[in-house]
């Protein structure tokens, strides 16, 4: 079993100053205490992650990724960031195919392909989102759903390929502000599905939507989950740090 994923998005927030202060505060803090079985990663916006990359410096442990990006390399993509410009500015991860981007900004299953084969190329690690509605979860059909999500953004991968691909279930039901967290026994499902087809062929599967201090120690406990992709809760230093400790003294951060 490799690290437990600790990770947060700050989605659109923080400018420069917020960012680099964190981004002090995570290096210092590391920087004393280290980190055993844990694998940091902090998603800033485009315009901060220069400086959360400046701040945390060239050998953090921590990674750092971008929200999104375009599959193609150049071209006449207005409004678009592709690969190599977020590798050029820092990134070593990219986020792909949040909810949100499914439903504001007509992010498909196609789409997700192309941008996991886009990052995969140039050497960062996807990481793809995937979830069902509410609708989807109460007809009984999440575990069928997301692997259908997973499979059409990941078909064709070499085992290799795969094998550098992050998976992270958010339950569109569970997620942002008016999101219902999610009990260890409702996820118990769509992860024994995760994990019977692609349990130990990524380099983890990880659970986001509405983790926080409460819950983030038995959500951790879940078969097959290896890390949290975290909102609100990881959106104040304190906070991550709380959930780094706490991954780092969970049984599994020693598996």
């Amino acid at each position: 079993m490799g690290p437990l994923w600790i990770g947060t998005s700050w989605k659109m927030n923080k400018g420069l100053a917020e960012a680099r202060r964190y981004a002090r505060g995570l290096h210092d803090h590391l920087g004393k205490t280290g980190l055993s079985g844990v694998q940091p990663f902090i998603i800033p916006s485009f315009t901060a992650l220069a400086a959360t990359r400046d701040e945390l410096g060239a050998e953090s442990p921590v990674l750092l990724g971008v929200q999104n990006a375009h599959w193609d390399d150049h071209g006449a993509w207005t409004g678009e960031v592709s690969v190599p410009q977020a590798k050029d500015a820092g990134a070593q991860l990219v986020e792909i195919g949040h909810s949100e981007r499914r439903e504001h900004f007509g992010e498909t299953v196609a789409t997700t392909r192309l941008k996991v084969a886009a990052a995969l190329a140039h050497g960062l690690v996807p990481l793809l989102c995937i979830g069902e509605s509410a609708e989807v979860n109460q007809a009984g059909e999440s575990a069928p759903f997301i692997l259908q999500q997973a499979a059409g953004a990941l078909d064709g991968l070499t085992p290799e390929q795969l094998g550098r691909v992050l998976i992270a279930y958010e339950p569109i039901w569970a997620i942002g502000e008016n999101g219902r967290p999610a009990t260890v026994e409702e996820l118990r499902e769509p992860f024994a599905a995760l994990g019977r087809e692609y349990g130990g062929r990524t380099s983890g599967l990880l659970y986001g939507g509405s983790v926080n201090l409460d819950n983030a120690e038995d959500l951790l406990g879940i078969d097959h989950v290896t890390g949290l992709f975290v909102g609100r809760a990881a959106w104040e230093l304190p906070g991550y740090l709380r959930l780094l400790q706490m991954a780092a003294a969970h049984p599994k951060a020693g598996a």
